[in-house]
C-alpha cells in the first residue's frame, strides 16, 4: 500500500531554491479547501493558487478538454516558478495526474484522489467504504478504481451529492434545509449498506458541510476529508524529497483566477476560512 504520495520521478538539479512556492490549481474555488489544509499543515511554505473560474466546472467537460485545461493551468504555474504541483480538483486528478507528471518532470505532482483513497482504506475495518462526490466524479469511477488498486477486496458504494456543491458555495452549511438535504442523500445510502464504516468526501466543496455530515451518520462512521489527506501526503513527500522550505517567506499565498475575481473572493473566503480581498486576486489568461 502506498501513502498517496506520487511515485518517485527525476530528481531536481542541485541547488534548487527551496523558497519556491507550491503551485495549486482547481477549476474554481473548491480547491481552496485543499489550500487551507496545505497552509495549516505546512505553514512555512509559500503557495500559488490558480482557479480556472472561466471554464468551470470541469466535471461536465470531456476528458480531452479537462486534460488540455489541466496542462494549461500547470504550464502557467510552472512558468511562474514552483517546486511542486498540487491538483486540487477531483476531475483533473482523475484525468491528468500521470500526464502532468510526465510532462513537467522533475517537478513532482500530486492529486487529491490517491491520498483520499489511501486514507479511506486505512480507516475502514469492515472493508466497505462510501464515497460521496459530484455526479461526474462518481460516474468516472476514479475513487472506486483507486480504492480497488489499494484493496481489491474492498466494496465501494459511490453516490453523487451534487446539491452539496451549491450549498457550500452559497454558504449554507447548517440549519433545517441543509440537514434535510444531507439526510435525503445519506439516509438511503446507509440504509441500503449498513456495513459502511467510512465515508470519503470526494469533492473539495464537501468539507464545508462536515458538521452537518457528521451529525447525519452514526458516530462510528469515519469521515475522510481528501483535502486533509492530501496535505499529509504532500508534507511526507516534501520531507522525503528534502524540498521543504528553509523558513517562512511572505507573501505566503498568492491567488489567481481566470474570471470573476470579485465572486472568487466572495465565495472563496468561505472555503479558505479567511477574508479574501478581490483586489488581491490576480486575473490571468491561460490561453493567450
Amino acid at each position: 500500500m502506498t501513502d498517496g504520495s506520487p511515485a518517485n520521478t527525476s530528481a531536481f538539479p542541485a541547488g534548487i531554491d527551496l523558497r519556491l512556492p507550491i503551485g495549486v490549481f482547481d477549476s474554481g474555488v473548491g480547491g481552496l479547501t485543499v489550500l487551507r489544509a496545505l497552509r495549516e499543515r505546512l505553514p512555512d511554505e509559500r503557495f500559488l493558487y490558480l482557479g480556472d473560474t472561466a471554464r468551470l466546472p470541469y466535471g461536465t467537460k470531456s476528458g480531452d478538454s479537462v486534460l488540455r485545461y489541466s496542462i494549461q493551468a500547470a504550464q502557467f504555474l510552472v512558468q511562474r516558478g514552483i517546486k511542486y504541483l498540487v491538483i486540487a480538483c477531483n476531475t483533473a486528478s482523475s484525468v491528468a495526474v500521470e500526464a502532468l507528471r510526465q510532462r513537467f518532470a522533475p517537478i513532482p505532482v500530486i492529486g487529491v484522489i490517491e491520498p483520499g483513497a489511501v486514507a479511506g482504506c486505512a480507516s475502514s475495518r469492515s472493508g466497505q467504504i462510501g464515497v460521496i462526490a459530484t455526479e461526474g466524479t462518481v460516474q468516472g469511477g476514479a475513487y472506486q478504481q483507486a480504492i480497488g488498486r489499494i484493496r481489491p477486496e474492498f466494496a465501494v458504494v459511490a453516490e453523487p451529492c451534487s446539491l452539496f456543491v451549491s450549498l457550500a458555495e452559497e454558504g449554507w452549511t447548517d440549519g433545517p434545509i441543509v440537514e434535510a438535504i444531507v439526510h435525503r442523500y445519506l439516509d438511503p445510502m446507509f440504509a441500503a449498506h449498513p456495513q459502511l464504516d467510512t465515508l470519503l468526501l470526494g469533492c473539495t466543496h464537501f468539507p464545508l458541510l462536515l458538521e452537518a455530515l457528521r451529525a447525519a451518520v452514526d458516530p462510528r462512521v469515519a469521515i475522510v476529508d481528501s483535502a486533509a489527506t492530501t496535505a499529509e501526503a504532500l508534507a511526507a513527500d516534501l520531507a522525503r524529497r528534502k524540498l521543504g522550505a528553509p523558513g517562512k517567506f511572505e507573501p505566503a499565498i498568492s491567488l489567481m483566477a481566470t474570471d470573476g475575481p470579485q465572486r472568487f473572493a466572495r465565495v472563496g473566503s468561505r472555503f479558505l476560512g479567511r477574508p479574501v480581498d478581490a483586489r488581491q486576486v490576480e486575473l490571468v489568461d491561460l490561453v493567450r
